[in-house]
């Protein structure tokens, strides 16, 4: 069996609580159009790169706006609230800071990068990681696997030497997708479907219960 070499985090709803941020802030932008952003609407696209929630939205509500606009409005009002309060999920700094210590480290995330360097520098992250990468960097986002390989190739390991923690039925289906171990801490707020979280490894109850030795045993399952 492969030992696992490298652990790959999500950012949103794993290291910060910010599934519900996102889904706030479309709500609000759609809403200045006379939308209707619902739960069902943010389901549908958690995982999806900018370039693919900006098409749903462009479907769905016909706002006056290209897609571009529409990133560049949505990413501005997320940093706007990133700045007044990054909501780090209890036990994440010191979950990664021990995975750090045992593993080199990457976020595979589908906010846009510069939300991503936002975020994980204002949460006193950045420094625990050896890179990052955004859904947007490549051709589809989750549940494709296609952001989890790149960053497994910046990490320079082979996918079925990785893990993966994620939260969402999408995530948790790339990173299976991606051949990788997924260790799944299920959403509380937009919670899994239970197709996708038996394509899991592992499944904890919060990312405290998160060690370094549980990870080393995931090369045995």
């Amino acid at each position: 069996m492969s030992a696992v070499q490298a652990v790959v985090f999500d950012m949103d709803g794993v290291l910060l609580d910010t599934e519900e941020v996102w889904h706030e802030v479309r709500r609000d932008f759609v809403d200045g159009f006379g939308g209707r952003w619902t739960e069902k609407d943010q389901v549908a696209v958690m995982g999806a790169n900018s370039w693919q929630w900006a098409a749903h939205i462009e479907r769905a509500f016909s706002p006056p706006l290209g897609r571009e606009e529409i990133v560049a409005a949505v990413v501005s009002m997320l940093k706007e609230r990133y700045s007044e309060h990054v909501p780090l999920i209890e036990g994440a700094v010191e979950a990664v800071a021990a995975m750090a210590e045992a593993f080199p480290l990457a976020v595979a995330s589908s906010s846009p990068r510069e939300v991503i360097e936002h975020a994980l520098d204002a949460a006193g992250l950045t420094s625990y990681f050896a890179g990052y990468v955004s859904s947007d960097e490549v051709r589809k986002g989750k549940p494709e696997p296609d952001v989890y390989l790149l960053a497994c190739s910046c990490l320079g390991v082979p996918p079925q030497w990785a893990a993966a923690v994620e939260d969402s039925s999408n995530g948790i289906i790339a990173a299976a997708r991606a051949g990788m171990k997924v260790i799944a801490i299920p959403n509380s707020v937009f919670p899994p479907t239970a197709e996708s979280v038996e394509k899991a490894h592992v499944v904890l109850r919060s990312i405290g219960d998160l060690r370094p030795a549980l990870v080393r045993r995931l090369a045995g399952t």
